[in-house]
């Protein structure tokens, strides 16, 4: 195989759960091939550099094999190169409540009253 699609390759490295999931990420313009925005119908060749926004974070990753079909984990992990920077430790992520959520705990106090100092 010489070339596929991006968001078959996205799916079938594991990058997303489902190709529907990857082909939405495409439509919506987080997905870039070689620093331009990619169609899902984007044909990737070994050597190029796919930057996907993904969860909040960037993911940076190199072509090295472009499959189409999903394999093993091991397998896939082969498939590319993960240039990604690191994930940002959990003591980085701002402190976050959902809306509408019960009262704050203790501890979740404590932390809010850590932010506003």
């Amino acid at each position: 195989m010489e070339s596929a699609r991006v968001d078959q390759w996205l799916w079938a490295v594991r990058v997303f759960k489902t190709r529907a999931e990857a082909a939405e990420s495409c439509r919506g313009g987080h997905v870039r091939v070689n620093d331009i925005t990619a169609k899902a119908a984007t044909r990737l060749k070994p050597g190029d550099r796919v930057v996907a926004h993904i969860h909040g974070r960037d993911r940076v990753l190199e072509v090295v094999v472009p499959i189409t079909k999903r394999v093993g984990a091991a397998q896939a992990a082969s498939c590319l190169v993960d240039r990604s920077p690191p994930a940002p430790a959990p003591e980085d992520v701002p402190f976050f409540r959902p809306r509408g959520s019960a009262r704050p705990t203790k501890r979740e106090r404590r932390q809010l009253d850590r932010l506003r100092r």
